[in-house]
């Protein structure tokens, strides 16, 4: 029964993954740029569909803009973007010098992990309560059964809510580490 569920506890912890690779730690990390919408080819596509995107140093991010007409769309979507950088464009490259992160930045990143942190928590939650609701409505199945496939799904979301908590400690460090 736990089996049917694991790919939606699995998507909620995929999700804070993504969510949280893309918060501002002061390090230099594609994550924060390869998501920004760019409107090229009479469309929007994620910047790391037109560009490639590296990180030559720890306080800089780098793209190179495959097709030199969409540079200036690029420049727009990183500016539109407020990332908090101005984009210096270099022929096809286009580069992103990081700044310092002061104190208050830092606390604010904290406190958007920790909001980050709670919606997965929500999420593994809901599942929790879905697959509470299908194991108790099953039928054929002896109570001592019922309690057994309960116990089994509180010790998973237990360790899925750990998993949460290790995941969020690793992005404060990073964020409060200078």
């Amino acid at each position: 029964m736990l089996d049917t569920f694991k790919p939606q506890f699995q998507r909620a912890i995929d999700h804070l993954n993504q969510e949280l690779s893309g918060i501002r730690t002061g390090q230099a990390t594609p994550a924060i740029v390869e998501n920004v919408m760019v409107d090229v080819y009479g469309s929007k596509q994620p910047l790391k569909a037109v560009a490639s995107i590296s990180t030559p140093d720890s306080k800089t991010i780098q793209m190179e803009v495959w097709d030199m007409s969409a540079i200036k769309a690029v420049e727009k979507a990183l500016i539109d973007a407020s990332l908090g950088m101005n984009p210096n464009v270099d022929g096809k490259k286009i580069r992103l010098n990081m700044p310092m992160m002061t104190d208050e930045q830092r606390q604010k990143m904290v406190r958007l992990v920790k909001d980050k942190l709670e919606e997965a928590r929500i999420s593994v939650r809901q599942v929790r309560e879905d697959a509470k609701k299908v194991i108790s409505k099953q039928e054929g199945i002896g109570e001592d059964e019922k309690h057994g496939q309960l116990d089994k799904l509180e010790k998973f979301v237990k360790e899925k809510n750990e998993e949460i908590e290790v995941m969020g400690r690793k992005k404060e460090i990073e964020i409060t580490t200078i």
